[in-house]
């Protein structure tokens, strides 16, 4: 399996996938975009952003930690002045979602 591609339609939502780059999932140190934990980012033009995700397991203990992460570093930039979380378990997250960068940063080699 490929790790998910997520696509963006505006220079908004690229701003707002590559501002999730700087959240770090603190049990693993590597950022969400990279483990792939991210699966779509919708800007609306007055500036609500849904994002489509995941975590790396149901019982996740840091869920809400990474949610309040998330909405700080999003509606840090100029255009973004909410950000709902749209929490999915489908389809399920595995390493292969992981970029190789992830993978090299945990010592998963390929």
């Amino acid at each position: 399996m490929a790790q998910p591609v997520v696509k963006t339609k505006t220079p908004v939502e690229d701003a707002v996938l590559k501002q999730l780059e700087t959240v770090i999932d603190p049990e693993l140190g590597v950022d969400i975009v990279n483990l792939g934990l991210i699966y779509g980012v919708d800007v609306s033009d007055d500036g609500n952003c849904i994002l489509t995700m995941t975590l790396t397991t149901m019982g996740c203990p840091i869920g809400n930690l990474l949610a309040d992460s998330i909405r700080q570093a999003v509606t840090k930039l100029e255009a973004v002045h909410t950000c709902e979380i749209d929490l999915v378990w489908e389809p399920a997250w595995d390493i292969n979602h992981m970029s190789r960068y992830a993978k090299v940063a945990l010592g998963l080699h390929e």
